[in-house]
C-alpha cells in the first residue's frame, strides 16, 4: 500500500500533541501506570541484579551499583536508594547446589521480564494491536525471551553511557588543568546529552521492538526523544518535590516504597504519553502502522488509513 507522508510543520506538529494528548487521557493512563508501578516493584531487584552483573563484568559490580544508587539518590532521595541496595543485595544472593542454583536464575530472569511482558501488552493498545488466537505458549516464551534480550539491551546502553561519562570526566580534569574554567560548561553540556540521547534510544527502543507492530524507525526516534526530554523535565520536577514536600514522611516506614512509586507511575505515564505521540505521529505523517505477522489490528483503530493490515 502506498503511503503519503506529510510534510512536517509547527502547525500540524501542534495537532499531534494534542491528539496525543486526549488519546492519551481516553486510555486511563493512572489506571495503566498503576500496573506497570505494580509490576516495576515486583520486577525492580532482579532487574537490577542482572543490569549491574552486565555492566559490571567490565567497570565492577561495586562501581556500577554505586553510579545507580547516586542517581536513584538524586531523583527520589537517599532512603529510597538504600532501600534499593537492600533489595539487590537479597535478590543477588547465591542458591546453593546446581538445582538451586538454577531456579535462582530461573527466578531472577522470570522477575525481570515481568514489567516489560505487562509493558507490551498496554504498548499494544496504544498501537492498536493484539496477537492472533493461538500458540498463546509458544508467544509467551518468545516474548519473555524478548524480554530478557531488552533487559540485556539496557544493560548494554548503562555500560556505554558509563564509558562515555568516564570519558568526560577525564576530559574535564585535562580541562581544569590547561584551559580556563569557563569551558566547563561545555563539558557539562556535552554530558547531558550524551545523557538524553541513552535515554532517548532507550524509549524509542521500546517503542520500536515491544509491541507487536512493525514501525519504522524514523517515527519511533521522534517518539523517544520527546519522551526523553519529558522525562528529564520530570525528573528535575519531581527532585525538587520530594525535596520539599517530602510526601514519605506521612506514610512512616513505607515511605521509600512509595516515593519509588510515585517515580515509576510518572514514568509510565511519560512512556504512554510518549508512545501515543509516536502512534499519532506515524499515522500523520505517513509512516504508517503494520501489525507484525503474529498480530492482527483491533478494529475500533481502524479509525486511519495509515494503520495498514
Amino acid at each position: 500500500m502506498a503511503i503519503f507522508e506529510e510534510k512536517v510543520t509547527l502547525k500540524k506538529l501542534w495537532e499531534v500533541l494534542k491528539a496525543s494528548g486526549k488519546r492519551w487521557n481516553d486510555a486511563d493512563p493512572f489506571r495503566q501506570a498503576a500496573i506497570i508501578s505494580f509490576y516495576a516493584i515486583l520486577s525492580l531487584p532482579a532487574l537490577l541484579v542482572i543490569i549491574i552483573s552486565i555492566a559490571g563484568y567490565f567497570f565492577g559490580e561495586d562501581a556500577v551499583s554505586g553510579n545507580l544508587s547516586n542517581e536513584i539518590s538524586e531523583m527520589i532521595g537517599s532512603d529510597a536508594a538504600v532501600m534499593v541496595e537492600e533489595l539487590v543485595a537479597n535478590a543477588s544472593q547465591a542458591e546453593s547446589g546446581t538445582i538451586g542454583i538454577i531456579i535462582g536464575v530461573g527466578v531472577i530472569i522470570f522477575g525481570a521480564t515481568t514489567v516489560f511482558f505487562q509493558l507490551q501488552k498496554s504498548l499494544n493498545r496504544i498501537w492498536g494491536v493484539m496477537p492472533k488466537p493461538g500458540g498463546a505458549m509458544k508467544k509467551y516464551l518468545v516474548d519473555r525471551l524478548f524480554s530478557f534480550g531488552l533487559i540485556l539491551v539496557i544493560g548494554f546502553l548503562l555500560l556505554i553511557s558509563l564509558v562515555l561519562s568516564s570519558m568526560m570526566a577525564i576530559l574535564s580534569d585535562w580541562l581544569q588543568t590547561y584551559l580556563p574554567s569557563y569551558l566547563f560548561i561545555l563539558i557539562n553540556i556535552v554530558n547531558y546529552l550524551i545523557s538524553l540521547g541513552v535515554i532517548a534510544t532507550l524509549f524509542a527502543m521500546m517503542f520500536k521492538m515491544l509491541p507487536d507492530a512493525k514501525i519504522e524507525w524514523k517515527s519511533v526516534w521522534v517518539g523517544g526523544f520527546l519522551t526523553a526530554l519529558l522525562f528529564e523535565i520530570g525528573k528535575f520536577g519531581l527532585s525538587i518535590y520530594f525535596g520539599t514536600a517530602e510526601p514519605e514522611s506521612v506514610y512512616g516506614a513505607a515511605g521509600s516504597i512509595v516515593l519509588i512509586l510515585i517515580w515509576i507511575s510518572y514514568v509510565s505515564m511519560i512512556l504512554f504519553y510518549g508512545a501515543e505521540f509516536t502512534r499519532t505521529w506515524a499515522v500523520k505523517f505517513g509512516h504508517g502502522i503494520k501489525p507484525k505477522d503474529n498480530a492482527i489490528l483491533i478494529s475500533e483503530h481502524y479509525d486511519n488509513p495509515y494503520l495498514m493490515e
